[in-house]
């Protein structure tokens, strides 16, 4: 059967990319033949010009149908589609745009957040009863997937918060974020290069009850010798739970530590799962098979 509707994952970088697999996955079991999703490396300048694409109006087929949107996109694109849904438009940050037409006209683009969903699944799945304990989170990073980390943490009950990160001032950071969801958090400059800093930081990460890294791979790789010292002398991190959102390459040095020392990991493509599930739904129209998609993501990560 020949393909009518496209989506695909964009960003820059995005060759590792495990989006391709969950959504194909679900369009095969869905019996969504004539449905084909791609990914595409795009830079920064490129964006708007393909937004412009999505957006245009019907012509041959195949017609594009939406895109999951990853770094370093996922908040520069709010100022380019027609419509930014309320969650995305809170947290600042958007990882879905979907081409909503009627006829052949042009069609309205509108940006989505289930980022927010990938993380609070992923966090009860792994964390279950605990991942709502209303206890400290911790934060590492704090650009757009850490904005979305805030509004996870909040629906899980998080009542006090600790955002880790180089840097804290602009409009895309997590300290803005909070501020438009009423949240006070607590904001630790991190120096990686200072083992005081190093210390502090990783003194306030072992002290969480959910934790979340939004860095990329190797980026928290400092402050893993902090962080054994200090669990060491605290024996263990017993139920507390860390979610890493890198998934290639796994472990992490950050996530390996973790575990030694007792804590509980939340794997990087359990997110990106749980939030595949409602962005294939949001582009389709159909709500796609989690276990499917799961199967066909662990298949994937033991082939590489």
């Amino acid at each position: 059967m020949s393909v009518r509707h496209r989506a695909a994952v964009i960003g820059q970088p995005v060759a590792h990319s495990l989006s391709p697999v969950l959504h194909r996955a679900a369009y095969e079991d869905l019996g969504l033949e004539d449905w084909e999703y791609l990914s595409r490396e795009v830079a920064p300048g490129e964006l708007e010009e393909l937004l412009a694409r999505l957006g245009a109006p019907a012509g041959e087929a195949p017609t594009w149908e939406g895109l999951s949107v990853t770094m370093p996109h996922k908040q520069r694109l709010l100022t380019l589609v027609d419509v930014v849904d309320p969650l995305a438009q809170t947290v600042g940050a958007a990882n879905t745009v979907v081409a909503q037409r009627s006829g052949t006209g042009p069609a309205l683009l509108a940006a989505f957040n289930t980022d927010v969903a990938g993380i609070v699944g992923a966090l009860r799945e792994t964390a279950g009863p605990a991942a709502a304990g209303g206890g400290t989170a911790f934060v590492l990073g704090s650009g757009a997937t850490a904005c979305s980390a805030l509004a996870a943490l909040t629906e899980l009950g998080a009542r006090r918060i600790v955002v880790a990160a180089r840097h804290h001032a602009g409009p895309g950071r997590a300290v803005a974020a909070a501020h438009r969801m009423g949240l006070e958090i607590e904001a630790l400059t991190w120096r990686p290069q200072e083992e005081t800093s190093c210390r502090e930081v990783a003194e306030a990460l072992a002290g969480a009850q959910l934790a979340v890294s939004t860095l990329p791979a190797g980026a928290a790789d400092a402050l893993v010798p902090a962080l054994r010292r200090v669990a060491g002398s605290r024996s263990a991190l017993e139920q507390a739970t860390l979610l890493d959102v890198v998934y290639d390459p796994w472990p992490t040095a950050l996530a390996a530590a973790w575990q030694e020392t007792g804590g509980v990991v939340a794997p990087g493509w359990l997110m990106l799962l749980h939030q595949a599930v409602p962005q294939v739904r949001l582009m389709t129209g159909h709500l796609p098979d989690a276990q499917v998609m799961r199967r066909a993501v662990l298949q994937a990560l033991s082939a590489r």
